[in-house]
């Protein structure tokens, strides 16, 4: 990776494989969640992660390359200590405050991710690629705006 170019192409090959474990975990988060509206956040979310996936499949055309990911340690751990507050956690409520601060912590990751990779693709001359990086990013605010209201509305004091 010695230039930004081929650096951002890492980073493609980065989010592309992140995407997609999140893809494999979120009906797995569904399916444990106890309060309704948080089961229905990670199913809208699924549905989001696939639309992201295809836009990071145009982004892999617009440069020329195969949709082909490179494992992300970060995201692997992540996911890991995610589910282990699903496996571990005692109580509904709190499984829910735990994945809830999981989920949160792989749309951090994705926020940075999607951040700097919009960047980098207008500085590269590339703004198709920014344009769709770009609404993956807006995509991530949101789902993370999502969960801290329902985290901050009653889910966090009903774990308490």
């Amino acid at each position: 990776m010695k230039d930004l170019n081929r650096l951002f192409k890492h980073f493609v090959r980065d989010i592309y494989y992140a995407e997609k474990q999140i893809l494999r975990t979120l009906p797995k988060m569904a399916r444990k969640a106890e309060a309704p509206e948080l089961k229905e956040a990670f199913e809208h979310h699924r549905d989001e992660t696939e639309q992201q996936i295809e836009n990071l499949e145009k982004v892999f055309e617009h440069l020329g390359m195969k949709p082909r990911g490179v494992t992300c340690q970060a995201i692997d751990g992540i996911l890991e200590e995610g589910k282990e507050i699903m496996e571990e956690a005692e109580t509904g409520e709190a499984r829910d405050a735990g994945m809830i601060a999981a989920a949160q912590a792989v749309e951090h990751y994705e926020i940075t991710r999607y951040g700097t990779m919009v960047s980098w693709a207008k500085t590269l001359g590339m703004p198709e690629a920014a344009e769709l990086l770009q609404q993956n990013l807006d995509q991530e605010f949101a789902a993370d705006g999502k969960l801290s209201e329902i985290a901050e509305t009653a889910l966090n004091r009903e774990a308490a």
